[in-house]
């Protein structure tokens, strides 16, 4: 069977997530043990390859627990509560929070301080527990609302003034059609729609892959989409590949890889997510190809 298996090069880590692995990595060069307060990144193969290194993945009762240790914090950011607590315990911080997410924190607790003054609505688009989110309701005491689904609008009060900020890694078509969703509402109640706004607070990194992504997938007969199973991103640009290529299949290593996805001749699209290592695409593409000629 011969296939010709190209890989994505715009798929992989991002800025964020590159620098975070990197900074993890100097560290363990030099020391044992490192306590990351959550996975690093949504991708158990690297998980485990970091934790040969001396990785531990703590939870926020361990870190309460902690002492006069170091403390890695992720990309995802944190609430300023991990802060006090990491204060409190003498803990030496390692901050990894990705500028753009850094960024972000402050101006949802900037645009807060302004809502507030109008008795107005915050809310968040993003999913329910994501690090990056808790991170963000963590700036406000948790007085926001999160939207993960069109459901979770049905809380919000559309008398009063709305402002909507977005998690980094959502799908900016999504992103729009909720804020469509916030517009109709406040013109069915009357509402100010001059009080509405809807900041842009997708990643550029992330949002560029989207219409790249979607191109690449129909260029190709079957593509094979590589991403940790709990990779919010993965699943969104996984789904927008089956949107244009049916023979899509995602997976987190190349020993989840069906011989019976091919036929002879197939153009084979090797792509994942921003929380996928480029070395994993690689692998993945190596095993296709090896495949190919045997």
């Amino acid at each position: 069977m011969e296939l010709n298996v190209e890989i994505d090069n715009h798929s992989g880590f991002c800025y964020g997530v590159v620098r975070a692995i990197e900074q993890a990595e100097k560290y363990l060069d030099e020391n044992k043990e490192l306590n990351s307060l959550g996975s690093i990144v949504h991708n158990s193969t690297e998980i485990e390859r970091l934790k040969q290194k001396g990785l531990r993945i703590i939870d926020y009762s361990q870190m309460s627990t902690l002492k006069d240790k170091v403390l890695f914090i992720r990309a995802h950011g944190e609430p300023p509560s991990s802060y006090k607590i990491a204060k409190e315990n003498k803990l030496r911080i390692i901050d990894c929070t990705c500028p753009v997410v850094l960024k972000l924190q402050e101006r949802v607790k900037k645009n807060y301080k302004e809502l507030k003054k109008n008795d107005g609505q915050l809310l968040i688009f993003g999913k329910h527990g994501h690090a990056e989110v808790n991170g963000l309701i963590g700036q406000v005491d948790g007085d926001a609302f999160i939207i993960e689904k069109n459901s979770d609008l049905d809380l919000v009060d559309y008398s009063k003034p709305v402002y909507i900020f977005s998690q980094t890694t959502k799908d900016p078509g999504e992103y729009r059609k909720i804020c469509e969703l916030i517009k109709q509402r406040i013109e069915n109640v009357g509402g100010p729609a001059d009080k509405f706004r809807a900041f842009n607070t997708i990643c550029g990194q992330v949002s560029s892959r989207h219409p790249h992504l979607k191109e690449f997938a129909k260029m190709h007969s079957v593509i094979i989409f590589v991403s940790g199973k709990e990779s919010s991103n993965g699943k969104i640009l996984y789904e927008l590949c089956c949107s244009v290529n049916p023979r899509s299949y995602s997976i987190e290593s190349k020993q989840e890889i069906n011989k019976d996805w091919f036929r002879n001749g197939d153009s084979v699209g090797v792509c994942g997510a921003t929380s996928t290592p480029k070395w994993l695409l690689e692998e993945v593409a190596e095993y296709l190809n090896n495949l190919s000629n045997g």
